[in-house]
């Protein structure tokens, strides 16, 4: 008896320590990263609000808008896998400092165009800025947090996307109402005033953000070890120990991995970029509540991320998860599609936004359960790189059935059956021993 309860009290005491490290971790690394994808996202998607505006005083046609936005996607995915090559040579801390500057000073500059060709390039260039920022996060990620917490600490990043919108909606509302001053539009102060926030960021990463935990001083040298410790037997239990990274490229799974979450943001940025003007559409709303309504929607959305990431932490059903966020998905687009001219279209468009919390906080989970280390970097970034293609055409055709047909029922409908088609890939990969829950 006495033994065992020895043996209790040092499990209680591992479980003590270990709590410690990833608080520690969490509380220093987290909080900055958070922000950072808030305003990189927000440069990312503000041209939705900014085309309440935008489009009537460029005289942009809705293909047109619906090509810009989605053009940042080419620029996404063309560079997201050399980008995460250079990463890898000059470590994630530099890379993702540099590029996170480069982007707020492209978004910045949107405020300049002024014919669609200018308004390709910039997006385009913005996308080729961003690429290496998300799969540098997620691979910076696996390094400091153990896969048992790595949906949590997934989560914590990715809320950013949800709140952004949150923020970026009513945010932008206001700052189109600064029409006018300093000779500015009220689209030019939008484009200003968020993409500022990135360059600020940008420098402070360089100084605060530590490259890997063995040179983490502000751990003990036993927290250390415990990660370092926890790496090498996650390593040794990949199905693919060892492997390089320009093999993982190569490799089957990863490709078709990328089938469901090219799925996934093929719906969800066509939807995103749209909502906007959906929701004018539908409830006939000046752009200032419309923003506000949006902004909403993606505050409702956010709170849904840390409990997604909890079961997904607690299941390790990933699969089943991200399929189920992709049902989500479809509900929502054919419930759109179906009430597209009633207030009701909202619960669709929220249905979508919380597709969001299932599939991201497990859907990145994936990658890292098939690689590890190095070979990791590549293959995160190919899914992206894949998956971004998406959110070329997703905004891109839909806008154009929209142009063509003068409704949005039939790219609600396209986006909806594809969002199935993603869910019934992640439900077949479910079934691959690495990948199934124990």
């Amino acid at each position: 008896m006495e033994a065992a309860d020895l043996n209790s009290d040092h499990v209680r005491r591992i479980s003590a320590a270990e709590s410690l490290v990833i608080r520690q971790i969490s509380l220093r690394l987290l909080p900055i990263l958070f922000l950072l994808y808030v305003f990189i996202y927000l440069d990312r998607v503000n041209v939705g609000i900014a085309a309440l505006e935008m489009n009537g005083a460029l005289m942009f046609s809705s293909a047109t808008f619906g090509v810009g936005a989605g053009i940042f996607f080419i620029g996404f995915a063309a560079f997201a896998v050399p980008s995460n090559f250079i990463l890898l040579r000059i470590g994630p801390r530099r890379w993702i400092a540099q590029i996170t500057i480069f982007c707020g000073l492209l978004a910045c500059g949107t405020m300049l165009v002024r014919t669609p060709l200018q308004f390709y390039v910039v997006r385009f260039l913005l996308g080729v800025a961003e690429a290496g920022i998300a799969p540098g996060v997620f691979y910076y990620l696996s390094y400091w947090f153990p896969e048992a917490y790595r949906a949590r600490a997934i989560s914590a990043f990715t809320v950013s996307i949800p709140l952004s919108q949150a923020v970026g909606g009513p945010v932008g509302g206001a700052l189109l109402n600064l029409n006018g001053i300093g000779g500015l539009a009220g689209w030019q102060w939008l484009f200003l005033m968020e993409g500022l926030p990135s360059v600020l960021l940008g420098v402070i990463l360089l100084r605060f953000l530590t490259e890997r935990p063995d040179q983490a001083r502000w751990l003990s040298q036993e927290q250390r070890d415990w990660l370092a410790g926890c790496t090498e037997m996650e390593r040794r239990h990949t199905t693919m120990p060892g492997m390089s990274p320009l093999r993982a490229l190569r490799h089957g799974t990863v490709w078709t991995l990328s089938l469901p979450f090219f799925a996934f943001y093929t719906v969800v940025l066509a939807i995103t970029f749209w909502t906007p003007i959906i929701i004018r559409d539908a409830l006939h709303t000046s752009d200032s509540i419309t923003a506000l309504i949006t902004g909403a929607i993606a505050l409702l959305a956010a709170i849904a991320f840390p409990l997604s990431a909890k079961i997904s932490d607690r299941t390790d059903d990933r699969c089943a998860l991200t399929a189920l966020g992709l049902v989500l998905a479809t509900i929502g687009c054919a419930g759109v599609a179906v009430f597209r001219h009633s207030p009701v279209c909202l619960i669709g468009i929220i249905l979508v936004q919380l597709s969001n919390s299932l599939v991201i906080t497990s859907f990145w989970c994936l990658p890292t359960k098939l690689l590890k280390g190095t070979s990791a970097a590549p293959a995160i970034a190919l899914l992206l790189a894949i998956g971004s293609t998406g959110g070329f055409f997703g905004p891109s055709i839909f806008g154009a059935l929209r142009t063509i047909t003068g409704s949005d029922v039939a790219g609600l409908c396209a986006l909806a059956s594809l969002a199935l088609l993603g869910s019934l890939i992640c439900m077949r990969l479910r079934r691959l021993p690495v990948f199934s829950p124990p």
